[in-house]
């Protein structure tokens, strides 16, 4: 059955065309799992000169970060008469399938080389640092594949996580996050004042006895044992040990703790990612006491053309939240939305560092909530700090207004 994507009557879809990014999916998405290969042969060009071992951070948050900035954003959309056509076409799901398989070559390959060559620890440390970083894709594939619910999908994305080792994701993300978003009650929204850091250490626990809790519940439901195969956690790990003991096999045992820290990488990039996409950003209370509905504006959006290529359009996370079902390729940019200054890349390297970015994105969830810090979802420890400096509202600069008509 085709689902159908007609047209919002709150949100106008802006200047349109066909896809035109229809194999820039697939190359993107080829491009970072090809880089610790690429890395890997300019490695051996160079006869094994320590200074490759920087290749791929340096890509990630050095080349791309300035790319998107030089190319800029596309704010254009998919016809809207082309839309119900692309959501139905496999073509942009069998990418997302190869591109799984992909990601887990990739992850082989470059702990396979970590392991096999003599190199000092730091260079190790810094090899496994940036395949943990490229191999976060893994977890974003099994973000778009864990909405569809087509079997084969649901079975790609577990074993897309299984890659990583991060067996619980679908579920708290799809049975935790999207019910909860940009409230309080959501461990994967951050809260303004809170550091990247604060938010790491409440969220990656919150995130997985989240999940299992919700998958024991499912499970008690249909009468089936908790500690069992039907477990969809624990057979998704089960194929991340059986990964790490073939590896092991092969390379000896010096795999588990390049495995384990690599895992641990990829896990702080989907942290830090989660930090960015809904930081500030609170859904009112209705007189019942319920949420408002989820809209575009509880979600800060970028439109940068390399970055959302390279992630199949994750950035486009306003459309993606207020309708968590619509494909990737049929994401909608709106105006007026909460804008982030750069793609994910660069707002991974401003978010690690929390005093610059508080300086750029404060200010910027205070215009989103027009001065108003009753608007704002705010770490309490930080309270009285932000009351000082956000206290007397100030006139929200025409340039950043949110327009009332998106609330």
């Amino acid at each position: 059955m085709t689902v159908q994507f007609d047209s919002d009557v709150r949100y106008r879809d802006s200047v349109t065309q066909a896809d035109p990014k229809r194999w820039a999916w697939f190359a993107g998405g080829l491009w970072v799992f090809a880089m610790p290969f690429i890395a890997m042969a300019i490695y051996f060009l160079n006869d094994g000169a320590l200074w490759t071992v920087f290749i791929l951070p340096v890509h990630t948050f050095v080349l791309i970060p300035l790319i998107d900035f030089l190319v800029g954003e596309d704010l254009t959309n998919v016809d809207a008469g082309d839309v119900n056509r692309l959501a139905a076409d496999p073509f942009y799901m069998r990418i997302a399938h190869i591109l799984v398989v992909s990601g887990h070559i990739s992850v082989i390959g470059g702990i396979g080389f970590i392991a096999t060559q003599s190199l000092p620890i730091w260079a190790i440390a810094v090899l496994t640092f940036g395949l943990g970083v490229a191999s976060a894709s893994l977890i974003n594939l099994a973000h778009e594949l864990g909405h569809k619910t087509r079997p084969i999908d649901q079975l790609m994305a577990r074993l897309s996580l299984a890659g990583v080792g991060y067996g619980h994701f679908c579920i708290s993300h799809n049975q935790g996050h999207h019910i909860h978003v940009s409230t309080p009650e959501d461990s994967a929204s951050s809260r303004m004042g809170e550091n990247v850091y604060q938010f790491a250490l409440r969220e990656i626990p919150a995130a997985i006895t989240g999940a299992w809790r919700i998958e024991a519940r499912r499970l008690r439901r249909k009468g089936m044992a908790v500690w069992s195969c039907h477990n969809r956690i624990l057979m998704t790990h089960a194929v991340t040990l059986s990964i790490m003991a073939v590896l092991t096999a092969l390379w000896g045992w010096v795999v588990l703790p390049i495995m384990v820290v690599h895992h641990f990488v990829a896990w702080s990039v989907l942290t830090c990612v989660n930090y960015i996409e809904h930081y500030g950003l609170l859904r009112q209370k209705l007189d019942d006491g319920r949420y408002e509905p989820c809209q575009p504006h509880h979600s800060w959006n970028t439109n940068h053309i390399v970055s959302n290529v390279l992630q199949i359009h994750l950035q486009r996370h306003s459309d993606h939240h207020a309708n968590p079902m619509r494909p990737y390729q049929t994401l909608r940019n709106f105006p007026d939305l909460p804008r982030l200054p750069s793609g994910y890349p660069g707002c991974l390297v401003l978010s690690s560092i929390p005093p610059l970015w508080f300086a750029v994105m404060d200010p910027k969830v205070m215009a989103w909530a027009d001065g108003d810090l009753s608007r704002v979802n705010i770490h309490e420890p930080a309270r009285k700090r932000l009351e000082r400096r956000w206290a007397h509202p100030t006139p929200t600069p025409v340039s950043t207004a949110i327009n009332p008509a998106l609330r």
